[in-house]
């Protein structure tokens, strides 16, 4: 169902890379919602992902560039703003990685050159992006940016390893420059604390399948999904929540709250 939400907005999207991505499903909402937008990633993700069928299915444009290289965002804003027609409403910052996770090394025993790089990709683009829009001033009064995050930056979850490291850097980030985006643009910015989602990125964690199970049983809502996600992120780039800024939003089903579950509980004395 669309609400016409969007109607009129431009905006980015950054992350797409396939059907179980979260921003993939936002891309169809926002095109859904009456939203035009560009849709980017790295590269490298390019060539893996199946984006081209993305911007197909929603009339929009793919923009390769690495958000870890100031000048590819350079490019990438300014030729947003040359094909969308003006200024960005919204943008969505949907990337992270870890190499450590995919080289299965544990986080006692990490290779720092590698916990660099992807804190740089995971963390430290969101600050270069939000740079780049603030400085080229890209974005309209009352404009929304929302990153995607994880409960692993407030709490212990082992094999999450050092993207939970790289998660509470990047919330750190929405909210210090989320100040300076409000007080100078009247810009908000949010992160969005999701349920454990099986997208690519995702199901590379060690034991994936078991923690997603164990939110399940503990969230009284249950896991929110991808799309659940995506509709989320709509009422966020839209004028309905122009006051809602500087906030890490949790949005998995009660499991934030949660101490145990009758679910758990029963499920431990078996």
């Amino acid at each position: 169902m669309s609400y016409n939400l969007l109607k009129g907005k431009r905006g980015i999207i950054f992350g797409a890379l396939d059907e179980n991505s979260i921003a993939w499903k936002t891309a169809e909402r926002a095109h859904e919602e009456g939203a035009s937008f560009v849709l980017t990633n790295a590269p490298v993700a390019l060539r893996m992902g199946t984006i081209n069928k993305l911007a197909e299915q929603t009339n929009s444009e793919v923009i390769p560039a690495d958000a870890t290289k100031v000048e590819d965002l350079e490019n990438l804003v300014e030729k947003a703003q040359e094909i969308l027609g003006g200024k960005i409403d919204f943008v969505l910052h949907s990337i992270g990685m870890s190499v450590n996770v995919r080289k299965g090394k544990h986080y006692t025993d990490q290779n720092y050159d590698w916990t660099h790089k992807g804190l740089d990709i995971s963390a430290m683009s969101f600050h270069k992006v939000m740079q780049v829009l603030h400085k080229k001033e890209a974005m309209n009064e009352w404009g929304s940016i929302v990153a995607l995050t994880y409960m692993a930056a407030q709490r212990v979850f082992p094999d999450y390893n050092d993207m939970a490291d790289n998660k509470a850097y990047l919330e750190s980030v929405a909210r210090s420059f989320g100040y300076f985006f409000g007080k100078d643009k009247k810009v908000r910015v949010n992160t969005i604390s999701q349920s454990p989602t099986p997208t690519s990125a995702g199901q590379g964690v060690k034991g994936f399948t078991g923690f997603m199970n164990y939110a399940d049983k503990m969230s009284p809502l249950g896991n929110a999904t991808a799309l659940e996600c995506a509709d989320y992120t709509i009422t966020l780039f839209s004028d309905l929540t122009k006051k809602v800024t500087l906030q890490n939003l949790f949005h998995d089903g009660g499991f934030s709250n949660m101490g145990v579950s009758q679910e758990v509980i029963e499920a431990m004395e078996d």
